[in-house]
């Protein structure tokens, strides 16, 4: 978010969130299964939540436009990978993993890869 500004719902009003909903865009493209194939977590400290997560990221920060734990992506990107492919994990199984809970980290969620063998 830069600093002067005040309109929380104006994509400009954030240095990087422009750049990685176009990327988070671009990489959906090429996913075949939206729910399966990719995920996707995307953003950092204070980026624009609403328009990562409607750009098709399953896991964004930071829903209150906060500093982030620098460890919590990689605690949500480990805990889908351990999670059985048949299990579908939301924040909310993983919110009290994270220093700051669903302030920090928010999502629609995903499957689980463990199990899938990637070829």
């Amino acid at each position: 978010m830069i600093k002067i500004q005040t309109g929380y719902n104006d994509i400009y009003n954030y240095r990087n969130s422009k750049h990685f909903t176009e990327t988070v865009k671009e990489a959906r493209r090429y996913s075949k299964d939206k729910k399966k194939d990719l995920v996707i977590f995307a953003g950092a400290c204070q980026s624009y939540f609403e328009a990562l997560i409607s750009a098709g990221a399953n896991f964004a920060s930071s829903p209150a436009r906060i500093l982030i734990d620098f460890l919590d992506p990689l605690i949500v990107a480990k805990e889908v990978a351990v999670t059985d492919e048949h299990k579908y994990i939301t924040i909310d199984d993983i919110a009290n993993e994270l220093r700051d809970g669903k302030r920090g980290i928010g999502g629609l969620g995903t499957y689980g890869k463990k199990g899938i063998i990637f070829i």
